[in-house]
């Protein structure tokens, strides 16, 4: 299976002529394998990491991406908390789930060691749960082992706080949780961490459980209807679901629960996804709208488009563009829909637009449908705009094509001389879909104005409209120029 995803999107001749190509610039070919294998993965496996607070789960996530959150490349637009984190361990890549920035102003630490808990159960392939190997197994500590026992998921101890051998009689007596062997662990000194993962690798799937609709086959396509409380979300739902109903699956628990609904549209069968509204940013909300929230996370993980709704009579508020920037973060094809149309005065459309152009700018490239969840107004614009934004997500450009279009590019603008140096694009690959990957191959370091540049112009090209594009960048190395000089 894994020879599969050496090259990514590329098929075995495309690859053999691109490694070509990458010897003859003087690149070193592994590094080369290496990023088209980064770029061209599918959906990675989930471990999230759960505990009590203060029992060093932040840090142990540190110490599982080795801090590289510091040098993730901040999106244009709007920061968030983030809770994801790409690591890799032993050769293998995998996300990591951080609970540990969500308990402060929670009501009460149990409501918040259940919602980690349930958010990890939901969206996560394996979990490590981290105890406090000093204070030992709390009642806390047992509300959780019944809901990962409920959960069926697989599930390694993490016995925290070891520092020496004195304490791994504390962490042996954690074995009375039930839950196999503790791995005694410091988070913060890193002792004992590589084998506690090689016992992650062990249980983690290869890709996510959670396959998307489109890999059925036949299945119905994954639409999560995301936007703030109050936007017209279910009033959406209920327009498109009157009279074209297929089933309804109501997931067990309160309102506040995603609402699976098989709902026909223009001939073809979609599985939505109501989400509760998000609200302030996630550590700050308190009980039921905390949960939804985190229903939203779980909701956009799983589909394959998010419909975002923006009301329309109201200003578009840092809140919009903080879902905007999950859904984008999360790699889906997205579509927005302006609701309320109808109740709009030519004033406030005037306004609107104006701040569609500066607020929107994030998201220049998605669909846009104005509708009125009320009245049914441009329903059937929906289903076009979803469509085209899946088409768009699914696209892959060839590699040849690519690199004439690359030639054509760099030619006629090329990269902004800096400190006496002129970075060229040498060629590039997509190496995946899904959303689009690309990886560029450059003589040197290319700014991100410039990068944004080449993002354009490949929509230009080549369409893309309605998903995120990722591009990244990797620059030969001092001795592959020497190399090239020799030749």
């Amino acid at each position: 299976m894994n020879d599969q995803h050496d090259h990514g999107a590329l098929g075995d001749a495309e690859y053999a002529e691109f490694m070509e190509l990458a010897a003859e610039e003087g690149f070193d070919l592994e590094d080369v394998e290496g990023a088209i294998e980064e770029a061209g993965h599918g959906p990675l496996p989930v471990l999230a990491v759960v505990g009590r607070p203060n029992v060093g789960k932040s840090t142990l996530v540190n110490r599982i991406i080795g801090r590289r959150e510091a040098v993730v490349e901040d999106k244009p637009g709007v920061t968030r908390d983030r809770v994801t984190y790409e690591a890799e361990w032993a050769g293998r890549r995998f996300k990591v789930v951080d609970t540990g920035g969500w308990e402060q102003d929670v009501l009460g630490i149990d409501a918040a060691v259940a919602a980690q808990a349930e958010y990890a159960i939901e969206t996560a392939d394996a979990v490590v749960f981290v105890v406090d190997a000093k204070v030992g197994a709390t009642d806390s500590d047992e509300a959780v082992v019944k809901l990962l026992r409920k959960a069926k998921k697989p599930v390694v101890l993490c016995a925290n706080k070891v520092d020496g051998q004195s304490g791994e009689s504390d962490a042996a007596s954690l074995w009375s949780l039930g839950l196999g062997m503790p791995h005694p662990v410091s988070s913060l000194h890193g002792r004992g961490t590589g084998d506690m993962l090689d016992a992650v690798l062990d249980v983690l799937p290869d890709a996510p459980e959670q396959t998307f609709g489109g890999a059925a086959p036949g299945g119905p396509r994954r639409i999560a209807l995301i936007g703030r409380p109050n936007v017209g979300k279910s009033s959406l739902l209920n327009k498109v679901a009157k009279e074209n109903r297929v089933v309804v699956n109501e997931l067990a628990g309160t309102t506040r629960d995603p609402v699976d609904e098989l709902i026909e549209l223009g001939g073809v069968t979609w599985k939505f996804v109501d989400t509760a509204g998000i609200r302030k940013k996630v550590h700050l909300q308190q009980g039921a709208d905390y949960y939804a929230s985190l229903r939203t996370a779980a909701a956009v993980e799983k589909a394959e488009v998010a419909v975002i709704l923006i009301d329309t009579t109201e200003t578009i508020s840092v809140q919009d563009q903080r879902i905007i920037t999950m859904a984008v973060e999360a790699g889906r094809a997205i579509v927005i829909a302006y609701n309320k149309w109808d109740e709009l005065d030519e004033e406030r459309r005037y306004y609107l637009e104006r701040e569609i152009e500066t607020e929107m700018q994030q998201v220049s490239w998605a669909p846009r449908v104005n509708v009125s969840a009320l009245t049914g107004r441009h329903m059937e614009k929906l289903v076009p705009a979803i469509e085209t934004a899946l088409a768009g997500w699914e696209t892959r450009v060839p590699t040849g094509r690519l690199n004439a279009f690359l030639g054509e590019v760099v030619a006629a603008h090329p990269h902004p001389i800096r400190g006496g140096k002129q970075p060229r694009i040498l060629f590039g690959t997509q190496a995946g879909s899904k959303p689009p990957r690309f990886v560029l191959f450059a003589s040197g370091f290319l700014e991100h104005g410039y990068r944004r540049f080449i993002e354009r112009r490949l929509r230009e090209e080549f369409g893309f409209e309605g998903t995120p594009i990722h591009i990244s960048v990797r620059v030969r190395e001092k001795r592959g120029a020497q190399y090239k000089k020799k030749k």
